[in-house]
């Protein structure tokens, strides 16, 4: 981190004033003092609004902030609509940095020069980003192929800007103490991890040869082959793909594409992802998303860039299905026990209150025709509102939900009457019907397998520990009744005692008081004595 870098920062939030982002309303008083004196506030805010200002800054900031941009842009539960959309505009798109340093990477991760390594190798970039940008290729036997090479420097630069990140989260705490709602220092986190993770190819690569396998017998997506040998952690090679950019809806059109069953398609397969394979590609954004049209009456997908990817817990799977349909429902009773029952709330939430509030949320939602209705919008919400109850962030749902919001783009992008419940709604079904049934049941106990034979040989020994257990549980449980009732008795006694020696006090008391035996009586020497041995005898009498 350099005092330049700093400084830069600084000018770039002054000269876009954003400044004007936070509420200061709601500041703390010395705070909104500091804010009504600052010199920033003798800049001029311009025409522009708010969220254009903010996009604008952070092209200006350079890629690791426009990078975190784009991830913000997808947290409709944190940014405000105005400023989502426009942060989606962010283009991460940086100069290449020269060929020569690119085939001095691919040298040193590779260990041989790129003339033994490819046929034939393109010095001009195809495209270069933040982190990495790509060249075409041959191999020597031939297969055309793209080589994606990790940017210079990028691993410190990135740590630096990282470290401002968390620094202004810290700073955002400390003066706004409302941000602690939308956990700034754990959103930074979330963004680190999910950017390291696009330093290492071999990852990235791993990642690409599991979504092909998942598909490989499937005819709606295609996944590129890597090229193993030739990929490390700052290099990748993989099968080079033509496609027509799945944004270009004109060039379909023109080709007369069947458009609903390209969207449904979509649809389709980002819910067997979900829940057929528990691994879903979680960057399908419109630049990572390419069509084949060779048949335009049988439309395919082809993906690339698999750096981010998401999986879901078995139960997480089981639960969001079921949500998924409950709430489409109106059972939101249902939805809010699901919640409790999965761990996202804590167990002592009151359902009949969660899902009072989730009915008001939902309900406006509802009302409206079903392809209105955002599947993204709808999950949101329902995360809104759970984080009223103290749902604590759910890394691998927040990326299920910005998957999804992507999908649902692209989908209606390309069908805009695109019915998306109705699409979902009997994949869905079908998936928790097998997995009840019979099939479910059986990969189950194939999954379940190896553990089951490592434990049937331990059956004889776990029974008759389990037996050895009830009977010493039988035991305790007579031991404990035969000390209750000797307890009891015991009690019992005291209490007999007890009530004798206050029937033996009012006696004497009353003997005492009644006034022709009191005076007969301090004329007899032993009448204390008589009285006294009488209350004794009641006392000790069983």
């Amino acid at each position: 981190m350099t005092l330049w870098r700093l400084i830069r920062i600084a000018w770039v939030v002054t000269r876009y004033r954003l400044d004007s982002l936070i509420p200061i309303e709601r500041l703390p008083g010395y705070a909104r003092f500091v804010m009504a004196i600052a010199p920033i506030r003798l800049f001029p805010k311009g025409d522009k609004t708010r969220g254009e200002r903010l996009r604008l800054a952070l092209e200006d900031l350079g890629p690791i902030f426009i990078k975190f941009g784009q991830m913000l842009s997808t947290r409709r539960d944190l940014m405000p609509p105005d400023i989502a959309v426009e942060l989606k505009r962010l283009q991460d798109q940086v100069p290449p940095f020269p060929s020569d340093t690119a085939r001095h990477i691919i040298e040193e991760e590779l260990g041989a020069p790129v003339g033994e390594l490819f046929a034939h190798f393109e010095a001009d970039s195809m495209a270069s980003a933040s982190i990495a940008q790509v060249h075409a290729a041959r191999l020597h036997t031939g297969e055309e192929v793209v080589i994606k090479v990790i940017r210079p420097g990028i691993d410190r630069v990135m740590r630096n800007d990282i470290a401002l990140l968390y620094t202004f989260a810290r700073v955002l705490l400390k003066i706004w103490p409302e941000a602690r709602r939308l956990r700034p220092v754990e959103v930074v986190k979330d963004y680190e991890s999910t950017l390291f993770d696009e330093l290492d190819l071999q990852k990235e690569a791993a990642n690409t040869s599991q979504l092909k396998r998942n598909f490989q017998h499937s005819p709606l997506l295609h996944v590129p082959t890597i090229y193993w040998p030739q990929t490390r952690k700052r290099v990748m090679t993989q099968e080079r793909v033509n496609g027509v950019p799945v944004a270009d809806t004109e060039a379909l059109e023109a080709q007369g594409v069947d458009m609903r069953l390209l969207a449904e398609r979509g649809v389709e397969i980002f819910f067997t992802q979900v829940f057929r394979d528990n691994f879903f590609h979680a960057d399908m954004h419109p630049g990572n998303i390419f069509l084949d049209i060779s048949n335009p009456s049988d439309p395919s997908y082809i993906a690339i860039d698999c750096g981010i990817v998401g999986s879901l817990t078995r139960e997480d799977q089981d639960y969001l299905a079921r949500n998924i349909i409950a709430f489409f429902r109106q059972d939101y009773y249902e939805v809010a026990m699901l919640h409790i029952e999965s761990g996202w709330v804590g167990e002592h939430t009151r359902a009949n209150e969660f899902a009072a509030a989730i009915r008001s949320v939902c309900e406006p939602i509802l009302e409206k025709p079903l392809k209105d209705i955002s599947f993204g919008q709808v999950l949101m919400g329902l995360f809104q509102t759970a984080q009223r109850f103290h749902m604590e962030v759910q890394p691998q749902l927040v990326l299920l939900q910005k998957t999804l919001l992507n999908i649902e783009g692209l989908g209606r992008s390309l069908y805009p009457e695109l019915d998306l419940w109705h699409t979902a709604k009997p994949f869905l079904e079908r998936w928790m019907h097998e997995r009840a049934g019979p099939k479910g049941f059986w990969e189950e106990l194939k999954r379940q397998a190896p553990d089951l034979a490592q434990r049937i040989p331990q059956l004889p020994v776990l029974a008759h520990q389990a037996l050895s257990q009830v009977e010493n549980e039988r035991k305790h449980r007579e031991q404990q009744t035969a000390a209750l009732v000797t307890l009891q008795n015991s009690f019992s006694g005291v209490r007999k005692g007890a009530r004798r020696i206050r029937i033996g006090l009012v006696l004497i008391a009353g003997a005492l008081a009644w006034q022709p035996i009191s005076q007969w009586a301090l004329q007899q020497h032993w009448s204390i004595l008589a009285a006294a041995g009488i209350g004794l005898a009641l006392v000790i009498w069983r």
